[in-house]
């Protein structure tokens, strides 16, 4: 099992979140990110739970909490540095939004 584990890259996950306003719409934000990257040929977008974004090496993933006026955000990359920086990137395009 460890040799087929070698096989397959490493990642590292970076956790963070978005604190909204309670009255914030957070569908509407989820959705004009969706729209910002699904024109991009070069990444995969699913909206299935949330708007994930898959780049070539990396990807990151908003979901809204049902408890919270909070967006998660998740995301993967080689590096733990490169996994926050694509996070906060996308954290950065939300805040421009509200």
């Amino acid at each position: 099992m460890s040799q087929l584990r070698k096989t397959y890259p490493e990642y590292q996950i970076a956790k963070n979140r978005i604190d909204l306003d309670p009255e914030t719409n957070v569908d509407a934000i989820l959705l004009k990110v969706k729209e910002m990257f699904q024109s991009d040929p070069n990444v995969t977008v699913n909206d299935i739970d949330g708007v994930k974004i898959d780049f070539a090496d990396k990807w990151v993933h908003l979901r809204k909490s049902n408890t919270e006026p909070i967006i998660r955000v998740y995301s993967e990359a080689a590096t733990i540095q490169d996994a926050d920086e694509l996070g906060k990137k996308i954290m950065d395009v939300v805040y421009s939004m509200k």
